[in-house]
């Protein structure tokens, strides 16, 4: 009763909602970056809200099914195949004992999921199927040859009649921080309608961006607690959106926090882009 990965691609792992409450230890949430692609992946097949989801980077992954399952794709729009026949993207499919399926890298965006009907029967760390990808707490990232064990599944429910997935805007909406008085002048103000790209560099602790640096004030203060979608500012004036797998403190000031609607947002983002902040 299992599932085998043929290819990982360049980075997948096994993410559910995350890890709460261990804050204090150092230990971050981690969890889906999309949550609404991965909870959507989960109401495909029939899935409970904490069930764990596959989570792939730009590069698909290729599994081969142990017995007949049912299964969905969501997220970052990519090429869904079983065997050589294509399937569809955001729907369910049940798929025989011995095929290979195939998600294939993302024509947009980053981030696909994969749900499983009966879901992903992998045992939990600190309550949570996630992996971390700072720490590296939870499930390992996954490789080519591993087992991943599947339930049994229930009743399943019917699928959503249809799938709409509105294509969002490429905004964030900024609210003030807790040191949003160590920006300089009128840089707040500066920040409504201000246009960045996303940096190579990002990933799953943090979207980093460039373009015009914000003036802030010197010095540095003692770390202190960060939440998801905290955007702290170093000295470079260059700001970084934390994501799900933020380290739990950090030494400079976070001067906004990005709606948490648009945090699905950032996990799709790709480099180059460009975004637009907004101050509400």
């Amino acid at each position: 009763m299992s599932i085998e990965v043929l290819d990982p691609g360049p980075l997948a792992t096994l993410q559910d909602r995350g890890r709460r409450g261990w804050a204090h230890l150092g230990v971050p949430r981690a969890g889906a970056l999309d949550r609404g692609a991965a909870a959507l992946a989960l109401r495909l097949v029939g899935g409970a809200p904490d069930d764990a989801v596959v989570e792939t980077t730009l590069g698909g992954i290729v599994l081969r099914t142990h017995r007949a399952v049912t299964l969905a794709v969501t997220g970052a729009p990519c090429r869904v195949g079983v065997g050589r026949r294509a399937v569809a993207h955001g729907a369910p499919v049940t798929v025989p004992a011995g095929a290979v399926v195939t998600v294939g890298p993302a024509t947009e965006g980053v981030r696909s999921y994969v749900a499983l009907a009966g879901g992903l029967d992998v045992d939990p760390v600190l309550g949570s199927r996630s992996t971390d990808t700072l720490a590296w707490v939870g499930p390992p990232r996954l490789a080519a040859g591993q087992l991943l064990a599947v339930g049994r599944p229930g009743p399943l429910p019917e699928p959503p009649a249809a799938v709409v997935v509105r294509r969002r805007e490429r905004v964030l909406r900024l609210r003030p921080g807790p040191r949003v008085d160590w920006l300089a002048g009128a840089a707040w103000a500066g920040l409504d309608g201000a246009e960045y790209a996303v940096a190579p560099d990002s990933d799953r602790v943090g979207l980093r961006l460039t373009g015009p640096r914000i003036a802030r004030r010197e010095g540095e203060l003692p770390s202190e607690g960060i939440v998801l979608g905290a955007v702290q500012l170093p000295p470079s004036g260059e700001p970084v959106v934390f994501l799900a797998d933020h380290p739990t403190t950090g030494g400079y000031p976070v001067v906004a926090i990005v709606d948490d609607d648009d945090l699905d947002l950032c996990a799709q983002l790709r480099p180059g882009e460009r975004v637009v902040l907004r101050v509400v």
